[in-house]
């Protein structure tokens, strides 16, 4: 039996229970008011069953890590008030956790914003794109689950939490950088949306930002005429892959996303966590930007 060091897939589907039960329960109370929600709840359903529970998984390693000995495979943390409060977990490990979880949503929100912003106003600056990264997807996605973790475990503040950011933040960047080249490159079969679609969709990503900053004249008329363009064809999209591989873009978003990755392993090898979570979050660092999905 393969390795699972950090128990993707316990987590995975033991938060896949939690999600149908929960689900199943908010489904007999929408159907009461009407046939009609039907086909949303559907697609609700194939939504949450293709998840990859990276949060969880971060959140779960993150109440590991700071020691909390008990195994709560089934803590099955969701981000609705109401899984949350109903998880089973004593009243003060909750009211230590809101703050997170608030925190969490807030800047979610704001790096939801930036992006919006970014795509309006069109920023293409590898450093707005940087910002982007780091409130959409670093802190939501890898700091804030590791922190909500420490403080459900009963670390709100100290050198856990300030060790989980050191390996979170540069962790969460590297994913989307990975993010962005499968958004790019990526096969849509594995990524499960259609091939440069972030192109299509006029994403300000740190690699468009790289391709564009180095781009000639020639390049920088294909990314300026074809970023945003809805109708973006095959040919069109192969010429933006064109450009961003001959400028080297490419290449510097792979390096930027090996740098990122190892300030994050340094970090966690000097965290003040258990040895069992270091071998775990390290094993989260590879799925989280070594996928193809």
């Amino acid at each position: 039996m393969a390795r699972d060091p950090a128990a993707l897939d316990h987590i995975r589907d033991q938060v896949g229970i939690a999600l149908r039960g929960f689900l199943a329960q908010q489904r007999a109370a929408l159907l009461r008011a009407g046939a009609e929600l039907l086909p949303g709840l559907d697609a609700l359903d194939e939504l949450l069953a293709a998840g990859k529970r990276l949060r969880p998984a971060f959140c779960y390693w993150g109440w590991r890590g700071a020691g909390a000995a008990i195994l709560m495979g089934d803590l099955l943390l969701s981000w609705t008030d109401g899984m949350y409060h109903a998880s089973g977990l004593p009243a003060g490990a909750l009211r230590r956790g809101q703050a997170v979880l608030d925190l969490m949503r807030t800047e979610m929100i704001a790096g939801q914003y930036l992006d919006l912003l970014g795509q309006a106003a069109g920023d293409g600056t590898v450093d707005g794109a940087l910002r982007v990264a780091e409130y959409k997807t670093a802190r939501y996605t890898i700091e804030r689950p590791l922190h909500l973790g420490a403080a459900l475990a009963g670390f709100p503040d100290g050198p856990v939490p300030a060790a989980f950011s050191a390996y979170g933040l540069p962790l969460g960047v590297a994913f989307q950088l990975r993010d962005d080249i499968l958004g790019v490159f990526g096969d849509p079969a594995q990524t499960g949306k259609p091939a440069s679609d972030d192109v299509r969709e006029g994403k300000r990503t740190v690699l468009l930002a790289i391709a564009r900053a180095r781009a000639g004249a020639a390049q920088a008329r294909v990314i300026d005429e074809r970023l945003g363009d809805p109708g973006l064809d095959e040919q069109g999209a192969a010429e933006v892959r064109a450009v961003i591989t001959d400028t080297g873009a490419l290449a510097a978003c792979e390096a930027m996303i090996g740098e990122h990755v190892a300030q994050a392993l340094a970090a966690l090898g000097q965290a003040p966590i258990t040895d069992e979570a270091k071998t775990a979050l390290a094993e989260l660092a590879v799925a989280a930007t070594a996928r193809q999905g």
